[in-house]
């Protein structure tokens, strides 16, 4: 998910994601101390249950790039030369463009911030691009020759911008829904035993969630199908 972007912003997301994740432990923990009390452990459990989740999503969204970022904050930068097949300033991840090169090795496609496509050409140059050797962001872009063709940019389409956005909405949206109905049902006085509230609070926490999710889903589809209806029929 973070493929492509500068180890200083990758590293930065994850001293944040760090942080959320303490809070998110520091309601567990007040939950564990206050709730028993009131409905028994069960319900405190299952109160807490919701809160691991946000923990779960950004260990396995955020950690890997984050290791990975960690690890190219100190290596040796990579340079790649090719035939330049192709460049956009827009991509399917956020806030980076795409470079696509022809190398010995095959054709290969680079996530690169859109500045630094400027002075890409829209004629056949060679080119140089500088990149970490884990996360693959690039750093630099070079353009060995004459820039004959300038590059024209097309609008960017509503659609695309929202399918950048999504990937990042949907997991918090999905945390959101699932802690608002887990500690909702849990903290209300149900006139049942612990039992039977914790699995209360535990389903509408899965129903929830899982209704945002296939909401997100259904609305993946819908854009992506919008925007392969944009690409020219050939």
């Amino acid at each position: 998910m973070l493929q492509g972007y500068a180890p200083e912003s990758v590293i930065r997301v994850g001293y944040i994601a760090i942080g959320i994740g303490v809070v998110c432990l520091l309601f567990i923990a007040a939950i564990a101390i206050f709730v028993p009390r009131l409905y028994g452990p069960p319900v405190a459990i299952a109160a807490s249950i919701a809160w691991v989740l946000p923990i779960a999503l950004l260990a396995s969204f955020i950690a890997p790039g984050f290791r990975l970022a960690l690890k190219d904050r100190n290596a040796e930068a990579k340079l790649v030369q090719g035939q330049l097949l192709g460049a956009s300033s827009v991509s399917t991840s956020m806030r980076l463009g795409m470079l696509q090169v022809r190398t010995r090795g095959g054709d290969e496609l680079f996530l690169v911030a859109p500045a630094r496509l400027k002075q890409v050409p829209g004629n056949q140059v060679n080119v140089i691009v500088t990149i970490t050797p884990n996360l693959r962001h690039g750093k630099s872009v070079g353009v060995i020759g004459q820039r004959m063709v300038p590059r024209v940019e097309p609008p960017v389409p509503p659609v695309l911008k929202r399918l950048q956005q999504l990937p990042v909405i949907t997991p918090i949206a999905i945390s959101v829904a699932a802690i608002v109905a887990d500690d909702a049902v849990a903290l209300s006085p149900i006139p049942a035993s612990s039992t039977v509230h914790a699995v209360l609070a535990v389903a509408a926490a899965i129903v929830l969630g899982g209704a945002v999710y296939g909401v997100s889903y259904l609305l993946q589809q819908r854009l992506t199908a919008q925007a392969q209806a944009l690409v020219p029929k050939t």
